[in-house]
């Protein structure tokens, strides 16, 4: 599993939030792109980034984003 090393931006953990609040879906048929509240998320890279960092798991890669046990850890720090 890989963690981020990198300070995670404002909008990163608002996404962390919508994930973590069962808001989100990865759209399996756009590389991992994320939809929140029915809508594709502006920041295209946010959901493929995330989950490299091993904060969000898209299980199949289509369906319902879900937080690691690392994106739950530091949403909880933040």
């Amino acid at each position: 599993m890989n963690t981020t090393a990198t300070p995670l931006s404002y909008r990163d953990r608002s996404v962390l939030r919508a994930v973590a609040a069962g808001r989100c879906e990865i759209a399996g048929d756009t590389g991992g792109a994320l939809v929140v509240d029915g809508r594709f998320l502006s920041d295209q890279f946010a959901g493929p980034r995330l989950a490299a960092a091993g904060l969000i798991d898209a299980g199949s890669r289509r369906g319902p984003a879900r937080l690691t046990a690392s994106g739950e850890a530091l949403l909880a720090a933040a």
